[in-house]
């Protein structure tokens, strides 16, 4: 149990500060020039870019599982070499000028100074999907051979140099702030993927050692079969944010649940992001053969409880209205649009880690499809229950979002223990196999 924890901490560490970049640059572009049509257009590219490069999140899981050998590794780094050209190429064609003014103005509404500062950080943030999708698959070996702590070491650095690029360039620069943060982001992961691939340098030359036994490499036709629904998996897991903020701001007191809602968010992922890094976990440790399922089982189970036992000590206490008034900084008409919902989603946490367990078992038997097949369920899941809660029983918008995540969530959960309720996740001989 030790060794899990061990190996799980860095993972966490690194999902956590990965979850602050975003409102931490927001904070960055919030005071400098003109920071209402700059955070907008941050705002838009940012989320633009996190759409594009969702794709290859998954990639990481992929790569912890398949790198076992010479073959299997070459064949999943052609794959990912073309998954990030692709990516990156349809991130530029959406920053061409004449498309992106038809996606910002025409289509979303926006004014023309917004979408012109959107358009100029949704351009130089072109080498984010690559370098995202080099750096994960470089963690993906890291992962493999128990070196997780320098998947941390490479978060922090990518957040030192995202701080000083901005730093720099605010004081150095008269570029708007949209971006400077943009700059900054792309900065910041271009640094850590040069890191990943360095310090993964030694598990690649074991890899590619000529006398090291090696079996079949996989076609690329197969890794696509594998890799097919993690990737839908990410894209459908992305819309659930627009789905809720359509929601929410068609029902009941939009505006102040529009402003309270990314702050429960914010607030749930500190309890959450450990969860999420459990799905390398999963797939690291337990072993293709599942010989160490009970162990890996036993630690999903007792870190779910930790980390909603943790939130419930916070949020059924003084301590909540503490957090969200005296250091988030909500005023007291917001403070019920916050409170609450968060009170609701106490079980969201636990069953992070659940999800990211059973996921990690589809993802060694090649099952992938069970992933996508979930993730598509907790999305509609996640639809009715807003249809029914702010739509058609009227409640408050954070509230009913609350309660449509965690129907959503449960949903996903309950799909892939009853897949799995014969006790042993079945292999369809896919390239994951030995």
């Amino acid at each position: 149990m030790r060794n899990i924890l061990a190996f799980w901490l860095p993972l966490a560490a690194a999902w956590l500060m990965m979850g602050a970049e975003g409102p931490y640059l927001s904070a960055i572009v919030a005071r400098l020039d003109r920071p209402v049509e700059n955070l907008a257009a941050f705002g838009l590219s940012f989320s633009l870019a996190w759409l594009v490069e969702s794709p290859i999140i998954m990639l990481l899981s992929a790569s912890t599982a398949l790198s076992r050998d010479r073959a299997s590794f070459l064949a999943l780094r052609r794959f990912a070499y073309l998954l990030n050209g692709a990516l990156t190429a349809l991130l530029v064609l959406l920053a061409l000028p004449p498309v992106f003014r038809f996606l910002a103005e025409q289509v979303l509404g926006l004014p023309a100074e917004v979408a012109r500062l959107a358009n100029l950080a949704t351009a130089l943030l072109a080498p984010w999907p690559a370098a995202i999708g080099y750096r994960r698959f470089h963690q993906g070996l890291l992962v493999r051979n128990g070196l997780t702590r320098r998947v941390a070491y490479g978060t922090v650095l990518r957040l030192a140099t995202m701080s000083l690029a901005a730093a720099g360039l605010a004081l150095g620069t008269r570029l708007p702030g949209a971006c400077i943060g943009a700059l900054a982001l792309s900065s910041g992961v271009v640094m850590e993927a040069a890191a990943s691939r360095w310090m993964a340098r030694h598990v690649v030359r074991e890899l590619l050692d000529p006398g090291r036994e090696s079996g079949p490499a996989p076609s690329l036709g197969e890794l696509a079969r594998y890799y097919y629904p993690l990737a839908l998996t990410s894209i459908i897991a992305m819309s659930n944010a627009p789905l809720l903020t359509f929601f929410l701001g068609r029902g009941r007191d939009p505006l102040q649940c529009l402003a309270a809602w990314p702050v429960v968010h914010a607030f749930v992922f500190f309890f959450r992001s450990g969860g999420s890094a459990f799905q390398e976990v999963g797939v690291a440790l337990t072993g293709a053969d599942g010989r160490n399922e009970a162990q890996v089982r036993r630690a999903a189970a007792l870190l779910a409880a930790f980390a909603s036992g943790l939130m419930l000590a916070v949020v059924f206490t003084p301590l909540g209205a503490l957090w969200f008034r005296r250091v988030v900084g909500l005023g007291a008409d917001l403070l019920p649009f916050a409170l609450l919902p968060a009170q609701l989603l106490i079980l969201l946490p636990a069953m992070e880690y659940l999800l990211s367990f059973q996921r990690s078992r589809w993802i060694l038997a090649g099952r992938t499809s069970v992933i996508s097949t979930a993730t598509a369920l907790e999305t509609a899941g996640l639809v009715l229950g807003m249809t029914l809660f702010a739509l058609l029983l009227d409640l408050r918008g954070t509230l009913a979002a609350a309660l449509a995540l965690t129907v959503g969530r449960a949903v996903a959960c309950a799909y892939l223990l009853r897949k799995g309720a014969d006790g042993r996740v079945r292999s369809v001989g896919s390239p994951v196999a030995p």
